[in-house]
């Protein structure tokens, strides 16, 4: 294929800035919430987010959900500091568990962790399997004798 917005456009190259919606869960002090989000694939807008905070030696996690997590209308429901509890102190940061559901779901919308259809990299054969550790030992089998003299 030549690479040209067309040929990009055709075969996956961007991502639709439409959210999926997904049903979340998690428990809080023993209580079970549920919730319904819209969760915008990740793409580029998501890459130079995360960059951005490594950057500023930021929360790449909390730009992530900040980003995909959206409303009805593709607009942010958390800022990076609701998520990290920097917006208001008093109400702290979101909880391990609805932070992982969240993460879950974007991965999940963005098929992160999931093999592609069709792999373009195939084992060649003659690979071995076997790890470098032993593959650095010596074998310790005798030589067999040679069927030449040494001379």
């Amino acid at each position: 294929m030549k690479l040209s917005i067309e040929t990009l456009a055709a075969n996956g190259g961007f991502v639709s800035k439409r959210a999926v919606e997904k049903e979340i869960g998690w428990q809080h002090e023993g209580q079970e919430f549920k919730a319904i989000v819209n969760v915008l694939p990740m793409s580029y807008v998501t890459v130079r987010s995360d960059h951005f905070a490594r950057q500023i030696q930021g929360d790449a996690l909390a730009a992530r959900i900040a980003c995909c997590i959206v409303d009805e209308e593709g607009a942010p429901v958390f800022t990076v500091g609701d998520v990290t509890g920097e917006a208001d102190p008093e109400r702290g940061p979101m909880s391990r568990e609805l932070t992982n559901e969240l993460l879950r779901v974007i991965g999940e919308v963005s098929g992160l962790g999931k093999a592609p259809a069709s792999s373009t990299t195939k084992k060649k054969s003659g690979t071995s399997s076997s790890s470098r550790a032993s593959a650095a030992r010596r074998s310790r089998k005798p030589r067999s004798a040679s069927a030449t003299p040494n001379t």
